[in-house]
């Protein structure tokens, strides 16, 4: 085992400045012992023994017992474990030797003799205690995001999957129908119409065609439909008169519709104008998915941009509480429908908007809601019920799930960085943190009240909040 002395102490940056004589007594004052490789070092919920000094070899943290979430690797020089101040007194996490590990370990039970007599090293300590503070928080913020970024992804892939196919679908199903029309278009330069015929025909197609409400039927009254036009069809031989009439039914056609055609139409036409009629439904109708499909997509992009705030800066600014909600729904759609979940929304519209961070916000919701569909998911069903109201001076947003609820004897944990009930590789116990924090960088509170069958979180923000 090498000899830890004042020199190679000073060769550590964030102590060189510290008085040789403080040095010399932490290393009087230390534990000095040899870690075989694999062996753990800590565990979670295991004391804090004291102040470490990586002498030799590597210690690797990290948060789960199999494929755990990597915290860091400490190679020599690293300092570590309990600090001047620190609240932290039981470990969170793993620390395994990689190869066979010298350290040098100051008893926490020194350290109110540490912080008496050394205050250069006491600072330095403290120092290096807020450079590890700020570290923690960034790799926290960065953990739940790229948790939350996976999440999103993939349900963002599967909701944009399904309009995307179906723009393809009726965008090669158009073009197919399209090479069809020079077909009927001969069929119709034959036909000998009086352009006040031709006028009429035309309007009163392009009248049903601008009917936005569509007949919903049941599908007995559907069948009905179509065989009374399949009998009006049959009556002129209409050429595709099984698929006119099913599509003249979709359209909302009737057949005093079809009677007020063939005033204006020679019967020894009727089947050409038809099927030329039917074209255009068919095209109207292509079109439609098309345009619908494409609305989703736009609805989605728009709910993501907006959800991320990436055409925005980064200071506070005010907003509708409610569009944060709804585009976090948006973009939760496919688990809400996944989970075969009911979501009930009392939203109190008449409320103020707020200043805040909204993309930070929109945290906030994804976590909240995400865990509530956690929590339902065993169920296989649940109602997600969301509420907004004003309370004096804040605005209250509560979710509540009907889940399982939260054990009391870890209700008061849930808040605590990398704790989670979930299984391995689902979270990361980050969430309800990164929640906790952001509401209290808005001066607001968070709270929880469980029991079986409802949980509710409330979210208290400071509607002036400067």
């Amino acid at each position: 085992m090498d000899k830890v002395t004042v020199d190679w102490l000073q060769s550590i940056e964030a102590i060189k400045d510290v008085p040789a004589d403080q040095l010399q007594w932490w290393i009087d004052n230390s534990e000095h012992f040899v870690l075989p490789a694999e062996e753990a070092l800590f565990r979670p919920g295991e004391r804090i023994r004291g102040t470490l000094v990586v002498v030799s070899g590597r210690i690797k943290a990290y948060l789960q017992q199999r494929d755990g979430q990597e915290l860091g690797i400490w190679a020599p020089k690293s300092i570590t474990g309990y600090l001047p101040f620190s609240r932290l007194k039981t470990s969170v996490a793993y620390g395994m030797a990689l190869e066979d590990t010298q350290l040098m370990l100051l008893p926490s039970e020194k350290m109110p003799q540490l912080i008496r007599a050394h205050y250069e090293l006491t600072q330095a300590l403290v120092h290096i205690m807020t450079d590890r503070v700020r570290e923690y928080t960034s790799l926290q913020l960065q953990s739940e995001k790229m948790m939350a970024l996976g999440k999103l992804s993939a349900g963002l892939a599967h909701e944009l999957n399904n309009p995307a196919a179906a723009v393809v679908r009726g965008a090669v199903s158009l073009k197919q129908h399209l090479q069809l029309v020079p077909d009927t278009f001969r069929k119709l330069t034959a036909i000998q119409m009086s352009p006040a015929d031709v006028d009429i025909v035309n309007n009163k197609l392009f009248a049903i065609l601008s009917q936005e409400a569509r007949p919903a039927l049941s599908m007995m009254e559907r069948s009905e439909k179509e065989e009374e036009l399949l009998d009006w069809l049959d009556q002129y031989e209409i050429e595709n008169r099984e698929e006119i009439a099913e599509n003249f039914v979709d359209f909302g056609f009737t057949a005093a519709d079809l009677d007020e055609f063939m005033q204006h139409i020679p019967q020894a036409h009727i089947s050409p104008v038809f099927n030329w009629i039917n074209s255009n439904l068919i095209t109207e109708r292509m079109v439609t998915d098309i345009e619908e499909a494409s609305r989703r997509i736009a609805t989605l992009v728009s709910s993501v941009k907006n959800f991320t705030h990436m055409d925005q800066g980064q200071d506070k600014q005010l907003t509708d509480i409610h569009s944060g909600i709804k585009n976090t729904l948006t973009i939760l759609q496919h688990r809400l429908r996944k989970g075969n979940i009911e979501v009930v929304q009392h939203f109190d519209t008449s409320l103020p908007p707020v200043k805040a961070y909204i993309g930070a916000l929109n945290q906030v919701w994804t976590n909240l809601i995400d865990n509530a569909l956690d929590a339902m998911e065993p169920a296989k069903k649940g109602v997600l019920e969301i509420r907004t109201e004003k309370d004096h001076d804040c605005v209250l947003v509560s979710v509540t799930d009907n889940g399982a609820g939260i054990p009391e004897d870890i209700r008061s944990r849930i808040f605590d960085p990398f704790f989670t009930t979930k299984e391995i590789g689902k979270g990361t116990g980050l969430g309800l943190d990164i929640v906790s924090q952001i509401v209290r960088r808005h001066r607001g509170t968070v709270k929880v009240q469980s029991a079986p069958g409802r949980t509710q979180f409330t979210v208290a923000l400071p509607i002036n909040n400067e």
